[in-house]
């Protein structure tokens, strides 16, 4: 090849070159219309319908030529950023929220333009030790010990609990031919990743064990002991007692310390999965309700819900960093490089993932620059919001409410003059929708279809709280004098 067509395909590429300095207004251009899009938030809908967007005209395709970005921008925020649930709102109170504080987003700006492959402490080692920091605050804010303790940075908590389910596997020492006689034990209530987990770990033929719930919709320790000392008997191999620290249905917080003690009496690898209510732990109350948390050997926990980070910032926490390294370090002929330096252990040695992205800043930058103090009076203004609401709400007129929060979420169902529960709830429940300006979720409980509360987007304060009061008020009175 002659150096001509060579220097002629060098020009065409350096077109990625897309440096602040020479292009500064796109750079200018993307931040105003952030800035703007922040602005605007109040006054959005929290949900548009697809039914209710009749201008949308579908994402065009690529070129070989590039276009200019003013039109871009407006494309995306018609068919991108419109349509579905406005995550940025808070009026966001259906699906477990976070927000994305605008820190996270400036971390991020930093992480994929300086592009630190972060996999393996040889290629960055300030960057795996900025991470490492970041896990270490976390092991000790759910009271992991602080010699041994340790975990990685995931996509969320899907990916943590497959990490944990593999260590526990990989620690009990079964065998394939054992799988059908692990017994794994868990309620109803655990969120379906947990599930998702043991298929993936290749353990879909072992026997899952739902142990039954108070009324409350908390695991029964007794009821515990007994399926896992009866297992025993039979001839199953106890690996895993899932607990959760916050239910997604209806925010239940099993009684962790109870059972702790019997996961520690059985040799049992205990995994709390605390993807929504880890956070919590920063308030006087969340220690007090979590406690026992300290005595898992895996806790899950998602900074994009608790601290309202971005979509995709997970942990895995465990309490022997070891066990992690054990069941997924893997050596390569091509890193044997890596192996001259290690002073920390790397992510790519504690989890599945090789690539992965310098989620670190996102979570870094925020809790540096900002201070934890905020972070823990959002947490405790969630609390109390979720408590008004649950006050409030239940002097409408035929609103039924299901056990106080423990959390943030609860949920509620709509009787009026004996008319079918189901049918006038999802009717609420549409309206609401349509009405678009907060959003609502729903859940099924026993046949009974309920709408959910989730209130933990940092976006959310008294007035959205109003407002959804105001809405149900409103469209139930109108939906009793309809008949």
């Amino acid at each position: 090849m002659s150096t001509n067509r060579l220097k002629e395909l060098e020009q065409q590429a350096r077109l990625l070159e897309m440096a602040p300095s020479k292009e500064p207004s796109i750079v200018d251009d993307i931040v105003e219309f952030t800035d703007q899009w922040i602005q605007s938030l109040p006054k959005e809908k929290s949900f548009y319908r697809d039914e209710d967007l009749k201008n949308l005209k579908g994402l065009k395709g690529f070129s070989e030529e590039g276009e200019g970005l003013a039109a871009l921008l407006s494309e995306f925020n018609e068919e991108v950023l419109v349509p579905g649930i406005n995550g940025g709102s808070g009026g966001h109170m259906g699906y477990i929220p976070g927000g994305g504080i605008y820190a996270s987003a400036l971390g991020d700006y930093l992480a994929a333009a300086t592009n630190k492959y972060v996999g393996v402490y040889y290629a960055a080692p300030g960057a795996v030790k900025l991470e490492n920091q970041l896990i270490k605050w976390m092991c000790n804010l759910v009271g992991l010990p602080e010699s041994t303790s340790g975990g990685n940075l995931t996509s969320g908590g899907s990916m943590a609990s497959l990490i944990a389910m593999v260590a526990a596997r990989e620690l009990s020492g079964v065998k394939a031919k054992d799988f059908e006689r692990c017994a794994i034990y868990y309620t109803h209530h655990a969120h379906h990743s947990s599930t998702k987990a043991i298929i993936n770990a290749g353990l879909k033929e072992a026997k899952i064990r739902h142990v039954p719930m108070d009324e409350k919709f908390r695991m029964k320790p007794l009821e515990l002991q007994k399926m896992i000392e009866e297992d025993k008997e039979r001839g199953l191999i106890p690996l895993m007692i899932m607990a959760s620290a916050g239910t997604t249905d209806v925010g239940a917080v099993d009684p962790l310390d109870a059972i702790g003690e019997i996961a520690n009496a059985h040799n049992i690898w205990y995994n709390v999965d605390a993807a929504y209510g880890g956070f919590f732990t920063l308030t006087e109350y969340g220690k007090k309700k979590l406690k026992g948390i300290e005595k898992a050997d895996s806790v899950v926990i998602d900074p994009h819900k608790g601290l309202f980070l971005p979509f995709g910032s997970g942990a895995i926490l465990v309490r022997d960093q070891k066990q992690l390294y054990n069941s997924q370090h893997l050596p390569a002929n091509y890193m044997q490089d890596t192996m001259s330096n290690q002073g920390e252990l790397s992510p790519a040695d504690l989890s599945p993932e090789l690539t992965k992205h310098f989620r670190g800043v996102r979570m870094w930058l925020p809790l540096r620059l900002l201070g934890i103090k905020p972070f823990r009076a959002a947490l405790e203004e969630k609390l109390e919001l979720a408590r008004y609401f649950y006050q409030e709400v239940q002097k409408i007129p035929a609103i039924k409410v299901g056990p106080d929060p423990e959390l943030s979420v609860f949920y509620f169902h709509f009787q009026p003059d004996g008319r079918d529960a189901n049918l006038v709830t999802k009717q609420l429940l549409d309206e609401i929708h349509k009405d678009g300006r907060v959003f609502l979720s729903s859940t099924t409980i026993d046949g009974t279809f309920y709408i959910r509360v989730a209130i933990l987007c940092f976006r959310t304060h008294l007035e959205h709280v109003q407002l959804a009061l105001d809405i149900i008020r409103e469209i139930t009175s109108r939906i009793t004098k309809s008949r």
